[in-house]
């Protein structure tokens, strides 16, 4: 522990020699004459009474507080002629309702005189305050600079919430309540990482949805798989992802769900490779299948030729060898579900017309003299039968086959109702101006 400077040391002994050893009569009695006068001119020592012998001060009574009491001591030991001081002043801890009520009326009376000057720290507050939202009423502007108007909307509600702080602060500065001010701000500070913690999912997807306003990752209308949920989009909020499923129905997707998920965005590209598997018969030549396949494909009007379709040989069954045909489209012209049924038809007919076939899956059963189950013999005849066994009875002649019907042409234009939903839903009033999309904008 350090040692106290030389100053606190002097003060709390006398220095050698500063004691007289004689003491001048009637020391003692001017010294708690001019002690009592002193106590009595101060109202909080006024019940301190003294009392001195040989320049020995005893202090008795009560005083308010701590405070009162070493206030007495110290005054004590600064009369001259004082040697040293016996503080047994005890703190008085009774109720005093006159003193309460007295304490009160001070109190009140100093607020009243603190009302002209709380009433200017309140003006100047809320001026600065009504600042702050003077400069987030320009929308228009923020808007301007602002990439979308949810960030926009961001900047205004900052601007109203920065400026009410400092107005706040500065009012109680005014006031001379630093100590208030710091408390209040080091409560916040509290409140608000408290208020994060119990927030937190609120928080991030507040956070995705001002990432999604401004990267933009797909337009309305554009038809998504969002982890599991397919639909059309119809609008970007600032709290959910708005889909309509293609059966109809609303879908609401957190945008934090949205932000950190895989988006599959159909749209996006015109172009859209269909595939489907059609088999063969095994005994049938599969290479010749799979061009007459490709030269099918490529005779669709609707179908691409660059990228060209094709046809693979991708595996050989039990009973059938499987071709997988591959075929692009543009999703602008023809609709990739009714594309996809009208090749499939197309493709069958073609195959079946050429003598090709498309068999079910065939399981053959094999019968011999190995396998066949004995005859019944009697227990004491060891001797093998002498009758043949019966032949199988050859299988019932297969059906004929009936002759492939020729394709229909049917309308593959694209017709997508849902699309339509979307469009109808997108044209209500009022809805516009919630949607965060923005056509003008670069999609990511």
């Amino acid at each position: 522990m350090p040692e106290a400077p030389a100053e606190e040391q002097a003060a709390d002994a006398p220095e050698a020699g500063s004691i007289d050893v004689e003491q001048s009569e009637g020391a003692d009695e001017r010294i708690a004459a001019r002690l009592a006068d002193i106590f009595a001119n101060v109202p909080s020592l006024s019940a301190v009474t003294v009392s001195v012998s040989e320049g020995v001060v005893t202090l008795s009574g009560s005083a308010p507080d701590a405070e009162a009491v070493a206030r007495a001591e110290s005054i004590a030991i600064g009369v001259d002629g004082v040697v040293t001081v016996e503080n047994a002043i005890e703190r008085d801890v009774s109720v005093n309702l006159e003193d309460g009520v007295g304490g009160l009326e001070d109190r009140l009376r100093d607020l009243w005189r603190m009302l002209p000057l709380v009433g200017m720290a309140v003006v100047v507050g809320v001026l600065i305050a009504a600042f702050g939202y003077l400069l987030a009423s320009f929308s228009g502007f923020w808007k301007r600079i602002a990439p979308n108007v949810f960030l926009a909307e961001l900047i205004a509600s900052a601007l109203r919430f920065v400026f009410v702080i400092i107005g706040i602060v500065i009012a109680l500065d005014m006031i001379g309540a630093g100590a208030l001010m710091g408390a209040v701000l080091g409560g916040a500070g509290v409140i608000g990482v408290a208020l994060g913690f119990a927030m937190r999912d609120t928080i991030e997807n507040y956070v995705a949805s001002l990432m999604l306003s401004l990267r933009q990752p797909f337009r309305a209308n554009d038809h998504v798989v969002i982890e599991s949920h397919e639909g059309r989009v119809i609008r970007l909020t600032s709290r959910a992802t708005v889909l309509m499923t293609l059966d109809g129905n609303h879908l609401r997707i957190p945008n934090s769900t949205v932000f950190s998920g895989t988006i599959l965005n159909y749209t996006r590209n015109p172009q859209r490779r269909l595939e489907f598997v059609l088999g063969v018969d095994a005994d049938d030549d599969a290479n010749a299948a799979r061009q007459l396949g490709q030269a099918t494909l490529a005779a669709q009007d609707f179908v691409l030729d660059d990228p060209a379709p094709e046809v693979r040989i991708t595996e050989v069954g039990d009973s059938n060898v499987t071709l997988r045909f591959l075929a692009w489209i543009d999703q602008r012209e023809a609709d990739f579900h009714k594309a996809k049924s009208r090749l499939i038809a197309v493709c069958k007919a073609a195959l079946e017309e050429a003598g090709f076939a498309l068999p079910e899956p065939i399981y053959r059963l094999r019968f011999d003299q190995r396998t066949a189950t004995l005859p019944f013999q009697n227990v004491g005849d060891m001797a093998p039968s002498a009758s043949p066994s019966p032949a199988p009875a050859p299988p019932p002649p297969s059906p004929p086959k009936p002759a492939a019907t020729p394709a229909v042409e049917e309308d593959v234009t694209p017709e997508d109702e849902v699309a339509r939903m979307v469009e109808a839903e997108r044209k209500v009033s009022g809805e516009q101006d919630n949607d965060l999309l923005d056509s003008s904008r670069p999609v990511e």
